[in-house]
């Protein structure tokens, strides 16, 4: 079983090995960088090395590890300014995750910004095949979104189009984020629906390129879009969809990666301890 949480690298990029460690992860999620900036200090030799270092010693599957783009590059804008700095955003993750040895780089999709999701789709192609040209093994992942106004990708059907035009292939898979999926309109809430959901996920994006998987629950309820993450087993999927989600990537051996808030309610810890119960 590979399950962790996304970790801060607060201090120096190495300490996301310790925080994961503390959490008892087999999987984790970092930004490499302030994700709220557009400028990042270059990774020096020492915080390579380091983080390196700790992840081989820590037993942790570097395969079962991933990073996420910052949240300001926009990827579908149909802005020029704009899209050439997230482009160039994208790359230069692309090549951090390449010197620490990070497999996997979480996108998100963008907004077309009221052109039209054909429009925010072809420059969202054209941003992402430039940074597919890049020298290395790094696999640019594609998550679905949660049905925002002027997003794109959260249909799975229009995922698997953006998907297939992207080249080449093997540079390329996707990140399912359970509360985007449910709060977009598909049924995770009892186990036959997860299976249905899937089966509809595998039909158009293809089981085989989903690498991570985001679970957490959502403070909606179905097809609200409301973009807000919640505790396992306490919002609108429950913990029989929970349970069953968890159990899915258990047997297709993909790491599952929470991104749960930490309130009065819970922390990490405990998101942790109930993920691998409900496994």
């Amino acid at each position: 079983m590979q399950i962790g949480c996304h970790v801060s690298i607060s201090g120096s990029i190495d300490k996301a090995i310790d925080n994961a460690i503390e959490r008892e992860c087999s999987a984790f999620q970092i930004f490499t960088r302030n994700p709220r900036g557009w400028n990042a200090k270059d990774l020096t030799k020492e915080d390579v090395t380091k983080f390196k270092s700790k992840l081989k010693e820590s037993k942790i599957d570097r395969f079962a590890t991933c990073a996420h783009m910052p949240y300001l590059p926009n990827l579908a804008t149909p802005k020029d300014d704009g899209f050439k700095k997230s482009v160039k955003i994208l790359i230069d993750e692309v090549n951090r995750c390449a010197q620490l040895g990070i497999p996997y780089l979480v996108t998100h999709l963008g907004s077309h910004l009221g052109t039209g999701e054909e429009a925010g789709i072809k420059r969202l192609v054209e941003g992402l095949t430039m940074a597919g040209k890049t020298n290395n093994d790094v696999m640019i992942l594609l998550e679905n979104t949660a049905g925002q106004k002027n997003s794109v990708g959260s249909d799975f059907k229009q995922l698997g189009e953006i998907f297939k035009k992207l080249k080449p292939k093997k540079k390329f898979g996707v990140c399912l984020d359970s509360c985007h999926a449910f709060v977009s309109g598909y049924d995770l809430r009892t186990e036959q629906a997860v299976k249905k959901t899937f089966v509809e996920f595998d039909k158009y994006v293809g089981i085989d390129n989903l690498k991570i998987l985001h679970l957490n629950d959502a403070k909606g309820d179905i097809g609200c879009n409301l973009d807000r993450h919640y505790h396992l087993g306490l919002g609108g999927i429950g913990e029989k969809g929970i349970s069953a989600i968890v159990k899915f990537a258990n047997k297709k051996k993909i790491p599952i990666v929470l991104e749960t808030p930490i309130d009065d309610d819970r922390d990490d810890f405990e998101n942790i301890r109930k993920a691998k119960e409900f496994a």
